[in-house]
């Protein structure tokens, strides 16, 4: 089957999901997630990936960084941390095979209140699943790093992830976060929107259409659409790839299996 070309655009944001071959529960073990963390911070030490959240549940993660201007900074940075989690894996179960599956997806984020909403989409994924009612219970994500920064073994980005939200202080963005995704828990809005797994692009008429422009004839044929509070364009393709051996599937992130978190 032929390949996808991948897309580059400069000094975007990008949200990243990537699933477990055949949707299996292979991260669904503590010392496997924290591994995929830490192998996330080295991806951060060795090429300067800017982190601004990510979740890792059972069978498949989000990652939300930004473009430093380095087209080879983001796919070198999943391949270290797919790779390696991968190996490690595999060699301690003695398993043979594809870990990952081959693609994983990205969506170009508008800055400001788009990127808000994505940030609290992500922050409350295993709530929406059904492990956690709060996502500060929830370790192997973003939220608590980014409500209580911490000193050591730091991913996130807090001061560009502020600015990039449109705040001038971290404390008043901090403040906000925690609103909204309280408030999202209060109102019943916590639900599954595939504009954030399955878009190209996601934020205003105006940046959907300059996303659009700039993929020139890869993006073709695909339509700009009314999303919930604002557009995007719609692809099956994607954005950045790594491939790892395995056959391409559809990457749509429906939970559709009972989740099982062992320690």
């Amino acid at each position: 089957m032929a390949r996808a070309k991948r897309h580059y655009i400069p000094g975007q944001v990008w949200h990243l999901t990537h699933r477990c071959h055949k949707r299996e529960f292979l991260l669904k073990f503590v010392k496997d997630r924290r591994r995929w963390t830490q192998w996330l911070f080295e991806a951060k030490k060795r090429y300067g990936l800017v982190i601004l959240d990510y979740t890792v549940t059972s069978n498949h993660i989000h990652l939300l960084v930004v473009d430093d201007g380095d087209r080879d900074t983001i796919p070198k940075s999943i391949q270290l941390v797919a790779g390696r989690s991968a190996q490690e894996y595999n060699q301690r179960k003695k398993r043979k095979g594809a870990y990952w599956e081959d693609r994983y997806h990205a969506t170009a984020v508008e800055t400001g209140e788009h990127l808000l909403r994505c940030l609290v989409y992500i922050d409350l994924n295993m709530v929406r699943v059904g492990v956690v009612s709060h996502p500060s219970e929830w370790v192997f994500g973003g939220y608590n790093e980014i409500q209580s920064p911490r000193r050591k073994c730091v991913l996130i980005n807090h001061e560009k992830l502020a600015s990039l939200a449109g705040y001038d202080s971290y404390n008043s963005f901090r403040e906000s976060h925690k609103k909204l995704v309280n408030e999202s828990l209060a109102n019943g809005s916590n639900i599954r929107d595939r504009q954030w797994t399955r878009g190209v692009a996601v934020g205003e008429k105006q940046f959907v259409e300059k996303i659009k422009t700039e993929l020139g004839s890869k993006a073709l044929g695909r339509e700009i659409r009314e999303a919930s509070g604002g557009y995007e364009l719609r692809e099956r393709t994607i954005s950045y790839m790594t491939n790892f051996g395995s056959k391409r599937v559809d990457m749509g992130l429906e939970n559709t299996y009972s989740w099982k978190v062992f320690p």
